[in-house]
């Protein structure tokens, strides 16, 4: 009876397993999918510090929260621009989508960031929160919020 208990503990553990396992592999839509797309070119735009692009990307109203202020999408694009913050490389590790009304989109990314700021490089664990709006047919960058982590954070799907 004993050995019967623990064969059926131990199935139970391992299904939970799975059904976690596969729960986060769900493989995104078509429209979470062009959400992770522009988060990742938005990433290269930073790192190739393309400001046209991004000033393209970002709402008139954005803000952006990181972990010495908050500022506005101006402010933003000059720093990127003269490099006084110059994010030179995300790894994304991990992302999740939400789409709400087909218009607003929240991706959360665990990210690990390598970048200079002013003048002194850093390697940072973060979850960047970045919500965008589509406006017509495009997307338009509301908000992008820097939350420092452990590189063991997990998103939950």
């Amino acid at each position: 009876m004993l050995s019967l208990w623990f064969l059926l503990i131990g199935m139970q553990a391992t299904f939970a397993q799975t059904t976690t396992s596969s729960t986060a592999t769900t493989p995104p839509t078509k429209a979470q999918q062009e959400i992770i797309d522009l988060s990742k070119q938005k990433w290269q735009w930073m790192a190739d510090k393309n400001v046209d692009k991004l000033a393209q990307l970002f709402d008139d109203k954005s803000k952006f929260v990181h972990m010495s202020g908050t500022w506005k999408k101006d402010e933003e694009l000059e720093i990127i621009k003269t490099g006084s913050i110059w994010y030179k490389q995300a790894d994304v590790h991990d992302t999740a989508v939400e789409l709400f009304d087909n218009n607003t989109a929240i991706i959360w990314s665990r990210i690990t960031l390598v970048a200079m700021v002013r003048g002194t490089e850093a390697k940072t664990e973060f979850t960047v929160t970045e919500v965008y709006k589509k406006q017509r047919n495009d997307w338009k960058m509301l908000a992008l919020t820097f939350s420092s982590v452990r590189d063991t954070h997990v998103i939950k799907h």
